[in-house]
């Protein structure tokens, strides 16, 4: 099955652009009010739209400017990428957005990072530079001195610290010097604005490139749906002393999701972030009437935490006036709790990757397209402007309407693939067409149904995780203690579509000879002081005699999956 989306067209990028231009600077912003665009929670600093805009431009300048005259001398092409690792901030929205002015790329490394993932991540992006927040200095240096990345070349971020070279300190020097400031420049819509890490449809993760052109035509593509919306509805105006909408950014910017929604879509019209370092339920609920906030993006974990939480009863929400959920499939009795948590909620749910930049499916708005839309609360979505979808079986061949099969995804904002992995391109980029490896059935209205996952990637707190990454930490333990392992996701998760990774191992002669109870201990210590908290093997550890697998080598984790929710299920059976 093929699918055109319903939107009208979008004109193609340009063939030289900055997907800046898109951004700031534009002429309808020189009318808008000098507004709080910045509050971070935990510092209390807040920045105005005009200060904003400054302290980008300043940073845009310091960083592209001429050594000679007292910058950076950072320039497209020569090789240059630069590294971001720190909690949500506005230095992280100014840093990206100055990059993506001065047309050099940055990589978005997730401050949740274990050395072993650092290393990774740093080896595969080869980034030349970094900009750390203060505390996780003493996490990165080492391991950026093992990759090659000189001190020198190692800036803090968020803090101005005496003695050490930061973010801070390089806008002072654009200030004292009084540098000329830096232009948009212009470059091929191919250049590369930004990787960020993506476990693909499978094996360790890999660093996605995301072009200009990628990031003009998803902005292009949401100012669509925008577009179409307001023909049929006009959003009441925000219930703040300004009038301004006001969002919290709790998403962490290092994902795609949290860096398009605060950084690189934020200034499509006014609008106010309440920025949170991380994610916090008790102080996002305390946030909401505090700043009488009217729109919060969630992820389906960070909604089931909100929805379960017990004071949530005693929440005024009625300042909400939009929610949306995307990242994984959010369960129909959890998205109805979260309209009724206020009186005038507008749910929107969609679908996206950051091998297609960030979305490819959207909810709607009912009544949009001339009544062609309704309202469809079961979907996921339709497609976006722009987008085109195939249903593909396994066989190859095209699905029927409402039949199960692959997604595969074209568009201007489909990337232009992995950073240095010609093997994993070959399988995920098939003659223009990304192949998602998710499942969806479509219907005679072209709406997109989620079904299941194909790929074993599993998605942990709208996270992805890669099993082969957690078996390749099990198998690096320094004692050898097993001979084979597998890991797959199982029942536990936070609500009952959310899977957990558990692993099933074979034991070597080393781990024999310590014995079952005690390797398995040994392996949890290792994996979760080497990998990410929502990595961890929360669905257990399980020595088994052999891994199965087909005729062909192939492991096959659905027997050992059905056979763990078997015993589960009569495990509950037995307590009844």
């Amino acid at each position: 099955m093929y699918l055109r989306s319903l939107y009208p067209e979008i004109p193609p990028c340009p063939p030289l652009l900055n997907a800046y231009l898109a951004m700031l600077g534009r002429p309808d912003q020189d009318a808008w009010p000098d507004y709080t665009a910045h509050v971070e929670v935990t510092s209390g600093r807040t920045m105005s739209f005009r200060q904003l805009c400054k302290r980008i431009n300043d940073a845009a300048t310091v960083l592209g400017a001429p050594v000679s005259s007292g910058g950076l001398g950072l320039q497209p092409g020569t090789g240059e990428i630069i590294g971001i690792m720190s909690d949500n901030s506005s230095d992280y929205v100014t840093l990206s957005l100055a990059l993506l002015k001065i047309a050099v790329p940055y990589v978005l490394i997730s401050c949740y990072s274990t050395p072993f993932e650092l290393q990774h991540a740093l080896s595969i992006s080869k980034a030349t530079r970094l900009f750390v927040a203060p505390q996780y200095l003493s996490r990165v240096t080492p391991i950026a001195q093992e990759v090659g990345i000189p001190e020198d070349n190692i800036y803090l971020m968020n803090e101005d610290v005496e003695g050490q070279k930061s973010m801070e300190s390089l806008i002072r020097e654009v200030n004292r010097k009084n540098i000329p400031e830096e232009s948009v420049r212009i470059v091929p819509k191919d250049t590369i604005a930004y990787l960020v890490f993506s476990s693909g449809t499978s094996g360790l993760p890999k660093a996605v490139m995301v072009s200009h052109g990628n990031v003009l035509y998803s902005i292009r593509q949401g100012v669509g749906v925008m577009e179409a919306r307001a023909q049929v509805n006009t959003p009441p105006t925000p219930q703040t002393p300004d009038g301004i909408p006001v969002s919290l950014a709790v998403l962490p910017m290092h994902h795609a999701t949290g860096l398009h929604s605060y950084s690189l879509r934020a200034f499509m019209a006014p609008a106010r972030f309440i920025i949170f370092p991380r994610w916090n339920v008790g102080a996002v609920m305390e946030a909401i009437p505090k700043y009488r906030v009217t729109n919060l993006g969630l992820v389906p974990s960070l909604a089931q935490q909100l929805l379960s939480h017990p004071e949530v009863d005693k929440v005024n929400f009625s300042t909400i006036q939009a929610i949306t959920c995307g990242a994984s499939y959010l369960p129909r009795e959890s998205l109805i709790k979260l309209v009724s948590l206020g009186p005038n909620i507008n749910f929107t749910e969609g679908y996206g990757l950051s091998e297609c930049t960030i979305a490819a499916l959207f909810q709607p708005f009912p009544g949009s397209l001339n009544g062609r839309f309704k309202e469809n609360i079961m979907a996921t979505g339709t497609l976006i402007p722009g987008m085109e979808a195939r249903i593909v079986r396994e066989d190859g061949t095209e699905a029927d309407w409402n039949e199960v099969g692959e997604l595969w995804l074209r568009g201007e904002n489909v990337v232009l693939g992995y950073w240095n992995n010609p093997e994993a391109n070959k399988g995920t980029f098939v003659d223009g067409w990304l192949r998602t490896g998710d499942r969806f059935r479509v219907d005679e209205d072209q709406y997109f149904y989620y079904a299941d996952r194909a790929k074993d990637t599993l998605k942990v707190s709208g996270t992805q995780v890669s099993p082969l990454e957690i078996e390749e930490v099990l198998v690096a333990h320094p004692k050898k203690l097993i001979s084979d392992v597998t890991v797959a996701g199982v029942s536990g998760g936070r609500n009952s579509d959310e899977k957990v990774p558990r692993a099933w191992i074979v034991l070597s002669n080393s781990g024999k000879l310590l014995g079952a109870t005690a390797v398995i201990k040994e392996l949890e210590a290792w994996h979760q002081s080497n990998l990410s908290r929502y990595k961890w093997l929360r669905g257990g550890i399980e020595v088994v005699n052999e891994i199965p697998k087909s005729p062909s080598g192939k492991t096959l984790r659905r027997l050992l999956q059905d056979q763990y929710e078997k015993r589960l299920s009569q495990n509950r059976q037995s307590k009844m």
